[in-house]
């Protein structure tokens, strides 16, 4: 990723916009953002100037084209933002599902009138964007939710729920997966784009939901009473929705391999540092040869897996990214992730079960990478179906 580990390992596809990028991203996160980090996470929260004060900087919509406000780039840039996010210990602001996930489904799906409705406001931030697939009774099994749109004239009746929504809590926009047709199974199942701000009539957000990590960040239940939408927010065809779902998670596993070695360069940087000026029995724990295995075991699982990622990355921006391989990634990157942050909690010692230290958060942080996007154990069915 643009900022080299301690390898020296920089991506091949690294071009100096992709640097300036990064330096802007870092400036952001380090002067805006981060200086309010004990207070997010007490409100459970992102502020929404953050958001706009993204906007205004372009870090919102990088991939969007420049027609509709957005920075005219490609996934490498979506790629740089969440690594700096993530590298600056950042975790308020869901820009992960903001601009690597609702921004990609308007894009592909939506109409031109649609586009140029929806775009510009999440380009600016004056739009937060949120996607809502799972339900109380069900996460990875799609098609077996609840939530139903039916039609009545020019629009459509939404009632069912969501759950574990990120962004859910300051959305303005949601894109919500929805039966059109209970009688079928994934063929029933089309997205509606939701405009929600001001809390709508049949429209309720429910609690901010406690989180054993993340805990700046906004996860909502949401919660649709016969909420009457417009038929024109119907994203592309009706019963398309499963498909259009399934075309676009492997972009979302890649946005989650992004986070997950990100968190391991990050960790394992931080072990390092402190390994050097942390003493235990009269020299630095780096001198003991059992925190050197531990950390050249870090540092090697680090290194192949940001080539993996590296890899994924490229076969994305060529559109050859298959469904397969990006489970592959979103497994085997977020299982690295897990691993090496706890291997370096340990360096820490006591230290690191306290959250004065960043790595006792990144470790909280780590344990959801393996549920969201679709489960590991479902990633892992996904692998095996083309053995």
């Amino acid at each position: 990723m643009p900022t080299p580990g301690l390898d020296g390992y920089a991506p091949p596809w690294l071009k100096p916009e992709h640097d300036d990028l990064a330096e802007l991203a870092r400036d952001f996160f380090a002067e805006e953002v981060l200086p309010h980090a004990d207070r997010l996470e007490r409100q459970g929260h992102p502020d929404r100037e953050h958001y706009r004060r993204a906007g205004e900087l372009g870090l919102l919509g990088l991939s969007v084209p420049e027609e509709y406000g957005g920075g005219g780039g490609d996934f490498t840039h979506e790629a740089v933002l969440l690594h700096e996010q993530t590298m600056a210990g950042e975790g308020s602001l869901g820009l992960a599902v903001h601009n690597g996930i609702v921004t990609g489904y308007l894009r592909h799906y939506g109409t031109e009138e649609q586009k140029r409705r929806w775009l510009p406001g999440l380009c600016t931030g004056e739009l937060i964007g949120a996607i809502a697939m799972t339900e109380p009774g069900g996460g990875s099994d799609l098609q077996a939710m609840r939530t139903t749109a039916v039609r009545d004239g020019d629009d459509y009746v939404i009632s069912g729920s969501k759950t574990f929504i990120t962004n859910g809590g300051l959305a303005d926009l949601v894109i919500l997966a929805v039966k059109t047709d209970s009688s079928q199974g994934a063929a029933g199942i089309s997205l509606i784009v939701c405009e929600v701000s001001g809390e709508p009539a049949g429209f309720q957000r429910g609690r901010l939901l406690g989180k054993i990590g993340l805990h700046a960040n906004d996860t909502a239940e949401l919660f649709f009473d016969s909420f009457r939408v417009s038929a024109a927010n119907l994203l592309g065809e009706e019963g398309a929705g499963f498909y259009q779902m399934m075309a676009q998670l492997p972009q979302e596993r890649l946005v989650i391999g992004v986070g997950a070695v990100a968190a391991m360069q990050r960790a394992l940087e931080l072990t390092v540092a402190y390994a050097k000026e942390r003493t235990a029995f009269g020299k630095p724990l780096l001198g003991h040869q059992n925190t050197r295995m531990v950390l050249a075991d870090c540092a090697t699982r680090t290194r192949a897996s940001r080539i993996f990622l590296d890899d994924c990355i490229a076969r994305h921006a060529r559109g050859e990214l298959d469904v397969p391989t990006a489970a592959m990634a979103k497994l085997w990157l977020t299982e690295g992730q897990c691993e090496v942050v706890d291997k370096c909690l340990q360096i820490f010692g006591g230290y690191g079960y306290t959250t004065e230290y960043p790595i006792a958060r990144m470790y909280a942080d780590a344990r959801v990478q393996k549920i969201y996007g679709g489960t590991n154990e479902i990633m892992k069915e996904l692998i095996a179906r083309v053995l």
